[in-house]
């Protein structure tokens, strides 16, 4: 047990560093979801690769023929499910196997506050988070990170004394799917060429 002052690491580095095809594909996702660094994704990897560990471990003991191991699948895949990583009924422990760093990263709040309209970009629904605009459950949560449940993405709202509720608001998403509409402008109506009529040639 450590110092409470000094919390351990709630998240796994690479064991090879130096590994460039590695360090590209995390550098695309950091860029695609917006995250401050690395380290967002690798909280996301280590909550990932706990869950497979949980649901290999599970499989061997199910194959053995542990009766308590069955009870466990069952929590394990309810909060799987609870988190919105897998459906609610029907999923297996193979299904868990088959979970990607992608389907952790879409759960969390930044992600969702972009998907669901709330801000333009995820860097500024990064911003809108931290500053206090959204609120979650009737509460304002200031974590981007926060990975929503199930039952919470529905309640994903702003926080209404926050100046975004007002649809002016110049920074207020306008568009569909987090994007700006531009104004299409009206078609030029054709212009009609003037055709000269052949003048018939005299003969001399």
């Amino acid at each position: 047990m450590g110092d409470p002052k000094k919390p351990r690491r709630s998240f796994d580095t690479p064991a090879h560093p130096w590994q460039g095809e590695r360090i590209k594909a995390e550098h695309e996702l950091v860029r695609i979801y917006g995250l401050k660094n690395k380290r967002e994704f690798w909280k996301a990897q280590t909550m990932l690769r706990n869950l497979r560990g949980q649901s290999r471990e599970l499989q061997a003991r199910l194959r053995a023929g542990e009766g308590q191991a069955s009870i466990e699948t069952e929590k394990l895949l309810g909060k799987c499910a609870r988190m919105g990583l897998l459906p609610m009924d029907g999923a297996t422990l193979d299904d868990v196997l088959a979970l990607n760093e992608e389907k952790i990263l879409d759960r969390r709040l930044q992600t969702l506050v972009c998907s669901k309209g709330l801000a333009n970009t995820h860097k500024q629904a990064r911003q809108m988070i931290v500053h206090g605009h959204v609120f979650m459950d009737g509460r304002r949560v200031t974590v981007p990170g926060y990975i929503v449940k199930r039952g919470e993405e529905s309640s994903i709202e702003y926080n209404p004394t926050s100046p975004f509720t007002d649809d002016l608001h110049p920074m207020r998403n306008q568009g569909d799917n987090g994007h700006r509409t531009a104004p299409v402008a009206e078609p030029e109506p054709p212009v009609e060429e003037k055709v000269e009529e052949a003048q018939p040639v005299q003969e001399e």
